[in-house]
């Protein structure tokens, strides 16, 4: 989920690069058809690459797709109800109380640098979070790891942990080869020439494309193709790409898709959404005055005009409900007050609920008990949010008469503003695996002082209902009891207002099938086809085969 530094001088320069390097793939017949390279335009990381395959450390600016080289114990079946299901494990089982999983490791995995896997890399990854809490990105909440033998591997709880199984499938938890990691120094060090149990090498770097070379000893199996070329590009400049053929493969969304691309050549060129099952939302710095008032929480929230956003963006119809969870994956989920509910500006609800607050407004500030704020809102520039900030920005003027002031900045520099607190409001993504793991980033352990990194719960919110319901969701082994756990949580949601849904999360995915063929549709996947999902891209492209 990191995103590469955006330079905004000099685009048209790194982009014409890209395309020039992307010509020199190789091809074959007068058709110039690619037979043994795919190329991935990646439209949402920046326009140049940092060359640092060091997943684990605190830097935000990482080198792009490095979960195809490094690989997690287990995988989210989306296709399946969002179920954790084995990677790199061959299974992860729970004793009866919930409080000791065993990994049963596979025997046949091996690095890229011909080193076998095996439990002894297994438990020195899974400890690192434990022994450094710095790169502890993945948010774990197991407190013990301990090798069996050198095929099994316990992981130890402290409470019934059930519902916590997700944690294992994050690209931030990755199985990393021992015999190189222990070796450095993972604050600093870069990793140039990764390492890892995935299919592809790193075969070329260059700031504005990135070559991976497939493996022939790939523990899960041959790859279709040779290359994998990632192409620094933008949403826009992709979308000429992709229509010439000079890009196979993009996550871009695209208003006007149907007319402009899939038109166009209806058999080769595919538009395709993947509900998440998550939300773009915003999330309220509830560590810092005011936004540690519920009431004020309210007002802004009722404040939001979600169609207008969603028509900005070119997505109608896709307004998120109250609870954050999306109708059409967690119907059966869902309290019945929360199920189908469209949230519109109610003005007259958010204006008792500033009076409510106690808080008044005075040339545009909030002011109370004689201090005055001025809050801002930070977004990511990168992807073209500034037009529907400025719709929250002028509603909650209009309706509230507070002045919230546009703080847009580099997805980079967005990511380490909201891991460290720098923020007062602030538009990220919420979802997961399960309702659990929609929710899970809520928890107070995961709250870090303003100025210290945290690792999932950035709104600082620190609840002790919430806690209680998380807790009781991951003792949880029967599904009804998990349901209705799940329903308080939504409760909590709403009423309390930790973040505010804005509008449902999708995957977009553009493709040009001119030369790879076999692609999943919404209708019928087993994997979602989306660029950086890990081992989903994987099975992506291993059911990939040459056009005809």
């Amino acid at each position: 989920m990191r995103k590469t530094t955006t330079r905004t001088l000099a685009v048209a320069t790194a982009l014409s690069l890209a395309l020039g390097v992307s010509a020199c793939a190789p091809s074959t017949s007068a058709s110039n058809q690619r037979v043994d390279t795919i190329v991935f335009g990646k439209s949402d990381g920046g326009t140049t690459y940092v060359r640092n395959y060091n997943v684990l450390g605190p830097a935000t600016e990482k080198a792009p797709n490095a979960e195809l080289i490094y690989e997690p114990l287990a995988r989210i079946d989306y296709s399946d109800g969002a179920v954790v299901k084995p990677w790199l494990a061959d299974a992860l089982t729970f004793d009866e109380n919930g409080t000791t999983l065993t990994i049963d490791v596979r025997d046949d995995v091996t690095f890229s640098d011909g080193e076998p896997m095996d439990a002894d890399d297994v438990a020195y990854s899974l400890t690192l979070p434990l022994d450094r809490p710095e790169l502890n990105l993945a948010g774990v909440t197991y407190t013990t790891v301990e090798k069996i033998d050198d095929d099994t591997v316990e992981i130890g709880f402290d409470s019934p942990s059930f519902a916590a199984l997700n944690q294992f499938a994050s690209s931030s938890l990755p199985i990393v080869p021992e015999h190189i990691w222990s070796e450095q120094d993972l604050t600093t060090w870069t990793n140039p020439e990764p390492i890892g149990t995935g299919p592809f090498v790193l075969d070329a770097f260059a700031s504005q494309q990135v070559t991976l070379e497939a493996r022939d000893d790939y523990w899960g199996g041959e790859m279709p193709m040779t290359y994998l070329k990632i192409l620094a590009t933008n949403a826009e400049t992709v979308k000429a790409q992709l229509l010439r053929g000079d890009v196979d493969w993009a996550p871009a969304s695209w208003a006007g898709a149907e007319e402009e691309f899939v038109a166009k050549a209806p058999e080769t060129n595919l538009y395709q959404l993947y509900a998440t099952g998550g939300a773009y939302s915003m999330m309220y710095n509830t560590a810092r005055a005011p936004f540690d008032d519920v009431n004020l929480r309210k007002a802004l929230a009722l404040s939001i005009p979600r169609s207008d956003i969603t028509a900005t963006l070119n997505r109608p119809g896709t307004e998120a409900g109250p609870t954050g969870l999306v109708d059409q994956i967690y119907e059966d989920w869902l309290a019945e007050d929360y199920a189908g509910v469209v949230q519109e500006v109610d003005a007259d609800a958010a204006r008792a609920a500033l009076v409510a607050s106690g808080f008044e407004v005075v040339d545009g500030a909030l002011v109370k008990d004689g201090e005055t704020y001025t809050p801002r809102l930070s977004f990511n520039q990168d992807f073209g949010w500034n037009a529907y900030a400025d719709i929250m920005i002028n509603s909650w003027k209009d309706v509230l008469g507070i002045s919230v002031a546009p703080a847009g900045a580099p997805g980079a520099t967005l990511y380490d503003q909201q891991k460290t607190g720098d923020f007062d409001l602030t538009i990220a993504t919420t979802g997961g695996a399960g309702v659990y793991g929609v929710y899970s980033f809520l928890d107070s352990r995961y709250v870090e002082p303003i100025g210290e990194a945290a690792a999932t719960n950035i709104g600082r919110w620190d609840d002790p209902e919430t806690d209680a319901i998380l807790a009781a969701m991951t003792e949880a082994s029967d599904e009804d009891a998990l349901k209705e756990l799940g329903k308080q949580m939504q409760h909590i949601v709403v009423e309390e207002v930790p973040f505010s849904p804005l509008y449902n999360s999708y995957w977009f995915v553009d493709v040009n099938a001119s030369n790879w063929t076999g692609w999943p549709t919404p209708e019928d996947f087993d994997a979602v086809p989306f660029p950086s999902l890990g081992p989903d891209t994987i099975l992506t492209l291993q059911s990939l085969e040459p056009a005809e």
